[in-house]
């Protein structure tokens, strides 16, 4: 098995891309210790010392580190720890994971507009960003406000806050007049 790895905008997040599936669909965040449940892949991970944070795409797993912690002593470790989950033949998820869309549900007047804004999140925004090892979903929308839920490689990233602003407020404001701005949440 070669197991290749990217940087991302993220100087605290890795991507490493097992060239086998991770997920059959969609992607499951894990930003804590505690929140791995029944994945033993996430739990492998978050065994090696300094990991903060850990989340699945589809082809691609992004490990986020801690502050101190040094990628040359944890990539060997994360890479080990990859492997050896693939060769044990263990799932990736326990058998009570749910596939979801991740975003979440919304009812309502506005139910059209949210609609087209998550049809451009799925469309234009997702696969960007999970080239860059993350993901964003859309939380809400609340009088011209849409606060949408960064994951993976984009949660803490320097740059979100341009790529929110920039970016993704600048394509929703295009194409939905509706939208007048876009905001983050906290998980």
């Amino acid at each position: 098995m070669f197991i290749q790895t990217e940087s991302t905008p993220n100087p605290a997040t890795l991507k490493f891309l097992p060239g086998e599936s991770v997920l059959d669909v969609g992607t499951a965040d894990f930003p804590t210790t505690d929140s791995a449940g029944s994945s033993p892949l996430a739990h492998r991970l978050f065994a090696v010392d300094g990991v903060e944070a850990v989340f699945f795409g589809m082809d691609f797993i992004t490990v986020t580190k801690a502050d101190i912690a040094d990628w040359d002593h944890m990539k060997p470790a994360l890479l080990g720890a990859i492997m050896e989950h693939y060769q044990s033949g263990q799932p990736v998820m326990g058998a009570d994971h749910k596939p979801v869309s991740g975003h979440a549900a919304h009812d309502g007047a506005d139910s059209a507009i949210v609609d087209q804004i998550k049809e451009l999140l799925d469309t234009r925004v997702r696969p960007a960003v999970a080239q860059d090892g993350g993901d964003i979903t859309f939380h809400g929308f609340e009088r011209g406000v849409v606060y949408l839920h960064m994951q993976g490689a984009c949660a803490g990233c320097p740059s979100s806050t341009l790529t929110l602003k920039m970016g993704i407020e600048n394509l929703l404001r295009h194409y939905i007049p509706e939208v007048t701005e876009v905001r983050p949440v906290a998980a």
